[in-house]
């Protein structure tokens, strides 16, 4: 509750339709929103729907031209909106994202390349950290010019502004992670991502999950894995699968220096599609 007060405390509610969806939330985040945010649209939930289809109910009752999708963990740095709204003029653009920024204020991923077979590989044998530092890898954030837009494949769902005309949604399939990712990959049909590193968001990274960080990994294997199967076939998910099962496998060993990390990755390495995936 304390971090959607935030979050709304950083929007200006006169300039901009602010709705909250509530995902059967048990923290009185409702309540709160009811007495502090009156002007607040709230769309409330009897059970937890999942991201994509949460923001999509959102997008059911928003008028506009831009949406903007943003965490409840997320807070907007001074005119970070305004600058993001003007670069929309621009006819060809039809998603943005700021560059985010951890609680301390150091650089968070913001910007992302295409998800391949071959990141996935990086990511899981721990090379990705090699593959960063010459300038290869998912991750693409640090490679960017620090005060200039650029034009990208991906931005994170934590604060992402979308045209609305364009008529892309977040695939409900996916309950959590990834559906950022899928959703960028469709709107570059329809135009140019941009990242604006001059906007600014404050986002606590894996709040809503420190106490489920299992479940947070095995929420994001599936995403990818879910994204493999929807765009490149039931194969390439599998191989996706393997190299998930295989970097969980390979963490439990190390575990030995870190215990409480192999109790964790052998959860994942465990995990059923229900506990993940309850759609």
């Amino acid at each position: 509750m304390e971090k959607l007060q935030k979050c709304l405390s950083c929007l200006d509610l006169e300039q901009f339709e602010v709705i909250v969806v509530d995902n059967a939330s048990m923290d009185g985040s409702v309540e709160m929103v009811r007495e502090e945010f009156p002007r607040v649209k709230l769309i409330t939930s009897d059970r937890n729907v999942g991201f994509g289809r949460a923001n999509n109910l959102g997008i059911s009752q928003a008028n506009g031209s831009l949406y903007l999708f943003l965490n409840s963990d997320a807070y907007v740095q001074g005119n970070a909106l305004e600058l993001m709204v003007e670069q929309f003029f621009d006819e060809k653009i039809v998603a943005a994202g700021p560059k985010l920024l951890n609680l301390d204020g150091s650089l968070q991923e913001s910007v992302a390349g295409q998800l391949t077979l071959w990141n996935v590989f990086l990511e899981q044998t721990y090379l990705d950290a090699i593959a960063r530092k010459l300038g290869m890898g998912y991750w693409q954030t640090r490679r960017l010019p620090k005060d200039s837009v650029s034009e990208v494949h991906q931005v994170m769902g934590a604060c992402l502004m979308v045209r609305a005309f364009v008529g892309e949604k977040f695939d409900e399939r996916f309950f959590l992670y990834c559906e950022d990712t899928d959703l960028c990959r469709r709107l570059e049909s329809h135009g140019k991502i941009i990242y604006i590193p001059q906007a600014e968001v404050i986002h606590e990274l894996g709040s809503s999950s420190v106490d489920s960080r299992w479940k947070s990994v095995a929420r994001y294997n599936a995403g990818k894995e879910l994204y493999f199967k929807i765009h490149f076939g039931n194969l390439a998910s599998m191989a996706c699968w393997i190299l998930n099962r295989f970097g969980a496998f390979l963490r439990v060993l190390t575990g030995i220096i870190k215990p409480e990390k192999a109790k964790i990755f052998w959860k994942v390495l465990l995990a059923r599609r229900s506990e993940i995936n309850p759609l």
